[in-house]
């Protein structure tokens, strides 16, 4: 305990990417290094030796990296809901597509522009968990729209842990390319479904932003 205590102590921060100030980091004792906490909507990308933290209810996240470069990045994203309740490719405003591509391509844009390249991404994804019976099974549509993606982009799979019942708490580590996924069998509290409903709500009223050219 002394030697976390006197790591923590010393430790300075990553530096951090521009546009990032936002984004909470804290030192995580379990791995040794400061981490990024994302929360709904939000991604980060990083080439410096720090893990990227997120909890997953329905929501899904994608972990991208250039293998070779070392940079990477996470996202934590939902599809909006269509008026229909459907599947997202049965969103006739084509809403869900636009948020969905928006979501992925602004934060694999962010790792191309800083040193980044397409031919050497790999991905990682996880989450679209079916976390309350009653609700409609959104976890179900954020999976179809990400492999979906995967397949349309062409992106090499190195890993997935998907669907199911339940929330996950993952870790990833873009400089190693490492995840860590710790499935949460009991919700001791509603916070994860109260953070993804308000969100939800909060992607009914937002509009998509504008588009993302790639490089």
């Amino acid at each position: 305990m002394a030697e976390i205590s006197a790591a923590r102590a010393n430790a300075t921060p990553p530096r951090m990417l521009p546009g990032f100030s936002h984004i909470t980091r804290y030192w995580d004792d379990q791995h040794g290094m400061f981490a990024a906490k994302l929360l709904p909507g939000e991604y980060y990308v990083t080439r410096e030796a720090e893990t990227i933290v997120t909890v997953l209810g329905s929501c899904v996240s994608a972990c991208v990296r250039d293998t070779v470069a070392g940079i990477g990045g996470m996202n934590h994203f939902m599809l909006p809901l269509s008026g229909s309740g459907g599947s997202w490719e049965s969103d006739g405003t084509g809403l869900s597509t636009r948020y969905g591509n928006y979501a992925m391509e602004q934060m694999i844009n962010d790792i191309l522009k800083n040193g980044g390249s397409r031919q050497n991404l790999e991905i990682k994804v996880f989450g679209g968990g079916r976390i309350l019976a009653q609700m409609t099974d959104i976890g179900r549509k954020n999976i179809d729209f990400v492999e979906h993606y995967i397949r349309a982009e062409g992106l090499k799979v190195m890993g997935r842990d998907l669907g199911e019942i339940y929330p996950r708490k993952v870790y990833y580590t873009p400089i190693t390319g490492k995840a860590f996924v710790k499935r949460l069998r009991t919700l001791h509290n509603n916070t994860i479904v109260e953070r993804e409903t308000a969100y939800l709500n909060q992607l009914k009223s937002k509009p998509v932003e504008g588009s993302v050219e790639l490089f």
